[in-house]
């Protein structure tokens, strides 16, 4: 078995590895790099490996930064099958549209407005190009087991996500075991990540590596934002990712309207419309999650959907109106790089009025990490824009395992591996549970290098 580390290695994107058995290839994920400029400008590069030579991709859930390079790798003349759960396979299917949508939005905006420092802007891959790619993905049977030649994988349930799985791979008497993105105890919407097999090598991701979540109610904090936001007379954005996060929102959202805490007459403002489309593929996966259908099925009680931009722009314009009503408006991306959001922050950004909270982690280099950090002034769409708003981190929402849930999920394993490599990280957050690994397991374990190639 060889392994290349093409994405994921340095950063907590990307998520790429091509995993080489014999004269069989199967590529672990195939991710967006996003944050820094220096990494989004990979995603132009081809993939490290000739894409023709690839048998087959893994995927391990549907967010952008395990799935979004999908169009671009078939661009690269990639036609072979790409295996996850049919929860994965319907997220991909609004996730990837709606990042070619973008991408194209971007690209005809820029030429618009000769923002682009090439003659002409073009997206990373289109709409048709998405649309194509979905097609190449392939049926997984119900138990996650895979025969694929001489090759035996099996996607283990991971929490974190609707879909997402742990990928175990064994070939020739050796195996690997690839974490994905592991769930955390106590997630609002997906239960206990399952124990996978053991593994010669296991790929563990690290993205809280080196932190823990914060012992506070989710649903506490939310309605104390609420209240102290509604009471100066300012509205509450909540940039969220469109996929998992934004139903948590809703959730905690429709809690609080129960309990009587969040007034009946504050509108809820859905402005995503792939987070309209995954709040139903969220209903219909519901066996898949902790809670009841009903409770579900529940998730957009009175809230109101945004499905047109101008509508977004006219919305977001009335924020900017001193007597605004106090409003809740769920938008993304989550990191605040693109989308809709932006509409919100160039309006409620400049007025002390207003409250954004980020429910989610955000990436160094990103917009959201940016006003999080504290900075005063944002550039949005080529401009300038003072933050005046509250800024705030709504902690206790994050679809990942923290430091010490790592550390079990590795615990739980049916036996030590030989190696362990950490991945998906900011170098911080990977060297920290390197260190853990080390320490209190005793496991041999070292962070990886980009393109770096191993053998066993």
């Amino acid at each position: 078995m060889k392994l290349t580390f093409l994405g994921a290695a340095d950063t907590v994107t990307g998520s790429r590895h091509l995993l080489t058995l014999g004269e069989q290839r199967l590529l672990l994920d195939a991710g967006l790099f996003q944050g820094y400029k220096t990494l989004r400008e990979r995603n132009w590069a081809a993939l490290g490996a000739p894409a023709t030579q690839l048998d087959a991709v893994l995927l391990s859930h549907a967010h952008l930064d395990h799935c979004g390079y999908l169009p671009a790798l078939r661009r690269q003349g990639f036609k072979g099958p790409i295996y996850a759960t049919s929860a994965t396979r319907d997220l991909c299917d609004v996730l990837l549209r709606d990042s070619a949508h973008l991408q194209e939005e971007d690209a005809r905006r820029a030429n618009k407005e000769g923002s682009s420092r090439h003659d002409k802007a073009l997206p990373l891959y289109s709409v048709r190009e998405a649309e194509a790619t979905i097609k190449q993905f392939a049926a997984l049977p119900r138990d996650g087991k895979l025969r694929l030649g001489a090759t035996d994988v099996r996607f283990t349930p991971a929490g974190h996500l609707l879909g997402a799985s742990s990928i175990h791979v064994s070939h020739g008497g050796r195996s690997l075991l690839f974490s994905g993105d592991v769930g955390r105890v106590g997630d609002l919407l997906m239960p206990v990540p399952q124990v996978p097999a053991a593994a010669d090598v296991v790929l563990i991701e690290s993205t809280y590596g080196n932190r823990l979540h914060p012992a506070q109610d989710a649903q506490a904090h939310l309605g104390q934002i609420l209240r102290n936001t509604f009471k100066r007379g300012g509205s509450v954005l909540l940039p969220s990712f469109a996929v998992g996060r934004a139903q948590a929102l809703l959730l905690l959202l429709q809690r609080l309207r129960n309990a009587g805490e969040l007034p009946l007459d504050v509108p809820i403002w859905l402005d995503s419309p792939m987070a309209e489309l995954a709040t139903e593929l969220t209903v219909k996966h519901a066996r898949l999650l902790r809670i009841s259908t009903s409770e579900a099925r529940s998730l957009t009680d009175r809230v109101h959907y945004v499905t047109k931009q101008a509508q977004s722009l006219k919305l977001a314009a009335s924020l900017a109106q001193p007597r605004s009503k106090p409003s809740i408006i769920i938008s993304a991306s989550g990191m605040a790089t693109g989308g809709r959001v932006l509409n919100y922050i160039e309006t409620m950004a400049p007025q002390a009025r207003h409250h954004i909270a980020f429910p989610g982690f955000q990436a160094g280099g990103t917009r959201g990490a940016r006003m999080v950090g504290g900075e005063r002034e944002v550039k949005v769409r080529g401009r300038w824009v003072p933050v005046n708003a509250e800024i705030s981190q709504l902690e206790g929402l994050s679809g990942h395992a923290d430091a010490d849930g790592l550390l079990q999920w590795l615990r739980a394993l049916p036996r030590p591996p030989e190696q362990v490599y950490v991945v998906h990280g900011e170098p911080a957050a990977a060297d920290a549970l390197r260190g853990r690994i080390q320490d209190e397991l005793g496991w041999s374990v070292r962070v990886p290098q980009h393109g770096e190639t191993v053998d066993w």
